[in-house]
């Protein structure tokens, strides 16, 4: 039987960090966001993310690079690019 990977998740979407990138949605689905964390500074020895940009992005392999990226933004803190990204994959579904 194979083992089914557990994800931490944020409200019912899966979040998957690669260095400054951050996936969140199922691969599976239609869409994905896409959160890259283009600046962040030291706060008390943790590092906080200021400046994220937001990517709302089809997830198909049959469709031109190009026409992959369905909306953007940037945001000021992870959590309003949490809840913005949120928005997006809950009206996509």
């Amino acid at each position: 039987m194979a083992e089914e990977t557990k994800f931490i998740t944020y409200k019912g979407f899966p979040l998957v960090r690669n260095g400054n990138t951050i996936y969140y949605g199922n691969m599976s689905d239609e869409m994905v966001a896409n959160l890259n964390i283009q600046s962040s500074h030291e706060d008390n020895g943790l590092q906080i993310a200021d400046r994220i940009m937001v990517v709302l992005m089809r997830t198909a392999k049959d469709i031109d690079p190009q026409d992959m990226v369905v909306k953007t933004s940037s945001r000021e803190s992870l959590f309003d690019a949490l809840d913005i990204a949120n928005v997006w994959l809950s009206r996509a579904e």
